[in-house]
């Protein structure tokens, strides 16, 4: 096996609706071994979930096959490998997507490899115990959708020795996207809890994208970060004892400093001692990091102890309708002529609709998100009302709308603007299961 002294690995996508353009100029310009892209977050597994029932042919991204009409020609002629958790809910619909699209394109000798085994529905019951909140899923009251567990690096690499070019999963942790690769490369031990901390900690920093390369981070007037509409998405120069260089194409917009580092590198970390993957009890605490350059961040000296004997569980439920209106006030008194119209779409939502679940207003404008009241000295001269419920009753959702909607004649003066949607809702709960209950699989397509 090849092991020459750094692994290029990019990140093509930190997100389900990330941009495409940085990832085909990463891929022509990058001289990368493997292009990741992580597109799969607790609610978009969700959707995945609700689309597929809906239609077993769906469940995969919906830019699946927009990114790989693009990317698919230039992978092959630059050899870039390509990995991608894209396949969310449905990866065998996914991998079977990418064989077509291979073919449209006139493409040949193309590997590409489905990994499932993520799907652990029947494993979850009535009585298992969800993680925040603290309950049971009978104690819910709602349907589930589908439930996932996060599988490591050691459900990829199968698909790496049998040589894939393109890998599709479904749900499977973060990092382990890019640390599959990395140890497949190196070809690390299983149980080499250092090597596998470091490698973890790169795949972490590279998992959001556009995060550790300036976007996420710019703050006017604090932090300054060039050019950040052209934001280049990041690489990683990985060498074999699992320290790495974070960096990013040259003239691309954007900045890769040690301050990105830092801040990615606690990203979603509760405890910088003991981040738990599927791969390793990884350590953070210990990590140097160092500017080598203008836009190249050396990280270094990572550990990581024995890996949990659970595997995380996303459960996803059915969360009925979101109702979702507005209208707005604006002029002299709108403030207190948006609050009075608050008050009557609450008021009549309870007394004449019946309709006894939390309805939440917001004065967008009045400090909506912290739901803090605003100082009297401001001079406020435009507010626009906000109300929304969540329901499992189709005709509750309705009530909303219509009762925000008739503000705009039985509300107070200058009501206008309305706008008003309903939408089918999610919710998204943990739970954990035994790694020994869950059973990776691959299968590889040829084209």
């Amino acid at each position: 096996m090849s092991q020459k002294r750094t692994f290029r690995v990019g990140t093509g996508a930190g997100f389900s609706s990330d941009r495409l353009d940085p990832a085909i100029d990463l891929v022509k310009r990058g001289q990368l071994d493997t292009i990741i892209f992580e597109c799969v977050g607790e609610r978009t597994l969700a959707f995945g979930h609700r689309d597929r029932a809906a239609d077993p042919g769906l469940g995969y991204n919906a830019l699946l096959e927009t990114r790989l009409r693009a990317l698919l020609p230039l992978c092959q002629a630059h050899g870039t490998r390509l990995i991608t958790n894209m396949g969310v809910a449905n990866p065998d619909a996914a991998a079977q997507l990418a064989v077509r699209i291979a073919q449209e394109l006139g493409l040949n000798g193309l590997r590409i490899a489905a990994v499932t085994g993520d799907d652990v529905r029947t494993l979850i019951h009535d009585e298992s115990p969800l993680h925040e909140p603290s309950c049971t899923v009978a104690e819910t009251g709602r349907s589930i959708l589908g439930a996932n567990a996060y599988l490591g690096a050691d459900a990829i690499i199968p698909a790496l020795e049998e040589d894939a070019h393109v890998v599709i999963t479904g749900r499977v942790a973060d990092p382990s996207l890019f640390l599959a690769p990395i140890q497949h490369h190196f070809n690390w031990a299983a149980n080499d809890w250092t090597r596998l901390g470091a490698g973890t900690l790169v795949g972490h920093l590279m998992e959001c994208a556009a995060q550790v390369s300036g976007g996420y981070f710019a703050d006017p007037g604090y932090k300054s970060v060039p050019n950040l509409a052209y934001v280049g998405f990041p690489i990683a120069e990985v060498c074999a004892d699992g320290s790495a260089v974070i960096t990013k194409l040259t003239d691309t917009g954007g900045l890769v400093s040690t301050q990105t580092v830092k801040e990615q590198m606690l990203y979603e970390v509760h405890n910088p001692t003991a981040y738990l993957t599927p791969d390793v009890t990884a350590d953070f605490s210990t990590v140097n990091v160092s500017e080598v350059s203008a836009d190249r961040v050396q990280v270094s000296n990572a550990s990581g102890t024995a890996r949990p004997d659970q595997l995380k569980v996303t459960v996803a439920f059915d969360g009925g309708y979101l109702a979702e209106a507005e209208v707005s006030y604006a002029g002299p008194g709108a403030a207190e002529r948006a609050t009075l119209a608050a008050d009557i779409v609450r008021d009549r939502i309870r007394k004449v609709h019946d309709v006894h679940l939390p309805c939440r207003t917001d004065l967008v404008g009045l400090n909506a998100i912290h739901e803090l009241k605003p100082s009297k000295d401001l001079d406020i001269r435009d507010v626009r009302l906000r109300a929304a419920l969540r329901c499992n009753d189709r005709k509750a959702a309705e009530a909303l709308l219509w009762e925000v909607e008739a503000l705009l004649c039985c509300g107070p003066a200058g009501g206008g603007g309305y706008r008003g949607r309903i939408e089918p809702s999610v919710l998204t709960y943990s739970t954990f299961v035994k790694r020994d209950q869950v059973t990776p699989k691959i299968e590889i397509l040829s084209v």
